[in-house]
């Protein structure tokens, strides 16, 4: 226990100042979210390019599927990459490609790039690193291993805390893998429960070139401010670039924000483009000469129906899209409006948290009963976590009744007999409508460590197709279907008893996970 005083220097969290975005909703349909393209590119596509994914085991074998078609890059971001049997294979399905493509004729095209979290990476004494070593030591000019470590653990903190304990302080925790121009976001890690019996969610993006452009620039800006695993498993950073904890923080977080904003900025310049292009070339007297130019040239596409906005937050950097774009989803949403929330680990900001009980759409909370918590059964401190979410989420429904708002915001509770749970994101339903035109999905939990302290993206993907709307609205059933309505004699089960100090350490305690 005495491990959580040593964080006492950043007990006292800093108040966030959020500028809210102009908000210029239109009044019909998908179209009224056009405002996100003001801060992030929007990238119009097919619907018909998209799978939603429902099984770990589905996901695992299309990762594996993927990186044996690879033929230019492969570029995955995880928190980790785990050490056991499914890992191992995901590491020879790359060697093999590699191998391939070393044999072609001419130099090898195939280009990998992956980035992980240096804290987690570097846990024990197997680890990310000494999994993906053999890869560098045997295609070093195809292969790059990225290992990002947060400005904020150094100094005395950075020697004082122990192994695991320091992961508390700030992650790389995006989740994209990218195969050519075929992308997955979701919110999985690359580890074995991840392709077994941890519930998640996962999309496909298809044919999606300047979506996978933007994620490898995006991935490789934050590659090129990290730690590059080296052969012999040291670290260094790449020449002239400030160092996240022996450098000067302030220099190295400016040079941060601006490689990862050159990266959004740039990509929303050029979608602006292709969209003013793609107007003008609509206009009466256009359509027929751009038709015949793009039958030509072979590469006519179907009208687009669905747009992605990659959401990214990066406080530690001065970047918070992915707040801002939240908070205004959750203040805009009408009466009548349903939003289904889940989150693997349920610890709201104050701000969501007034948000959704102070605003007018109906709120359907999910999140993990303790026995299907990431923590549950753990040793030492850990072990008590899944108590501490139980105190979290029994305050917030006290809160809920005390306004007496249970009929518009309900939580339930995800159970599933050898499962555990970590779906996170959101799926938003119009009054009226009985399908999703909105879901957020990727990375983020929505609580305070999601917000201040890592590295997060997601995607928000919205939509006017009725069959990508029923497989939203599948993906969100399945998923609420292993659930229960949380009451109040939801807390008065035995296995929701907290201790006393467990309640007097989560208030001091609950920024950090």
């Amino acid at each position: 226990r005495s491990s959580w005083l040593l964080l006492a220097p950043l007990l006292t969290p800093p108040v966030p100042v959020i500028t809210a975005p102009p908000c210029s909703l239109c009044p019909e349909g998908a179209h009224r979210f056009q405002w996100i393209r003001n801060l992030v590119p929007e990238f119009g596509i097919s619907s018909s390019h998209i799978k939603v994914l429902s099984s770990p085991s589905e996901f695992y074998e299309l990762l594996k599927v993927q990186i044996k078609a690879a033929k230019q890059r492969v570029v995955m971001a995880s928190l980790y990459l785990g050490t056991g049997l499914h890992e191992q294979e995901l590491v020879y399905c790359l060697e093999e490609t590699l191998e391939k493509s070393l044999q072609a004729k001419g130099s090898p095209d195939l280009r990998v790039s992956i980035l992980l979290d240096y804290t987690r990476g570097s846990r024990g004494r197997k680890n990310s690193r000494t999994m993906l070593i053999p890869l560098l030591q045997r295609f070093p000019k195809q292969v790059r291993v990225s290992l990002f470590h947060t400005p904020n653990l150094r100094g005395l903190l950075r020697l004082l805390i122990p192994e695991r304990f320091n992961e508390t302080i700030g992650l790389q925790h995006i989740k994209v893998y990218l195969f050519d121009d075929n992308v997955i976001l979701s919110g999985a890690n690359l580890s074995d429960l991840y392709f077994t019996n941890r519930q998640d969610r996962y999309v496909l993006l298809r044919d999606s070139p300047e979506i996978a452009d933007f994620f490898t620039e995006l991935v490789d800006a934050i590659g090129d401010v990290s730690l590059q695993l080296q052969q012999d498993d040291t670290v260094q950073m790449m020449e002239g670039m400030v160092h996240p904890y022996q450098g000067d923080k302030v220099a190295y977080c400016e040079i941060a924000n601006r490689r990862v904003m050159e990266v959004i900025n740039s990509a929303r310049t050029r979608q602006e483009q292709l969209h003013a292009k793609t107007f003008h070339s609509s206009q009466p007297g256009s359509s027929h000469l751009s038709q015949q130019g793009s039958q030509a040239s072979g590469d006519l596409k179907p009208e687009p129906d669905t747009w992605i906005y990659p959401l990214i937050q990066m406080k530690p950097f001065g970047i918070q899209i992915d707040e801002m774009v939240t908070e205004t989803l959750l203040t805009e949403a009408e009466r009548d409006a349903r939003i289904y929330l889940t989150t693997g680990y349920f610890n709201l900001t104050q701000a969501y948290m007034d948000l959704i009980l102070g605003t007018r759409a109906e709120y359907r909370i999910l999140l993990a009963s303790p026995e299907v918590n990431g923590f549950f059964g753990a040793k030492g401190v850990a072990g008590a976590i899944p108590a501490a979410y139980v105190y979290i989420e029994r305050q917030f429904y006290s809160e809920v009744c005390y306004l007496q708002q249970q009929e518009r915001v309900q939580l339930q509770e995800y159970s599933r007999a050898g499962w555990t749970f970590h779906a996170k994101g959101l799926w938003l339903y119009l009054a009226g409508s009985d399908l999703p035109c909105l879901t957020l999905i990727g990375s983020p939990n929505f609580g305070y460590r999601s917000v201040h302290r890592d590295l997060e993206a997601q995607v928000a993907i919205v939509t006017e197709n009725k069959a990508l709307q029923q497989q939203l609205h599948q993906e969100q059933e399945q998923l609420y279907l292993c659930s229960g309505v949380v009451s109040t004699s939801t807390f008065e089960q035995p296995n929701r008893y907290v201790k006393l100090w467990v309640k007097l350490v989560t208030p001091l305690i609950k920024n950090f996970f």
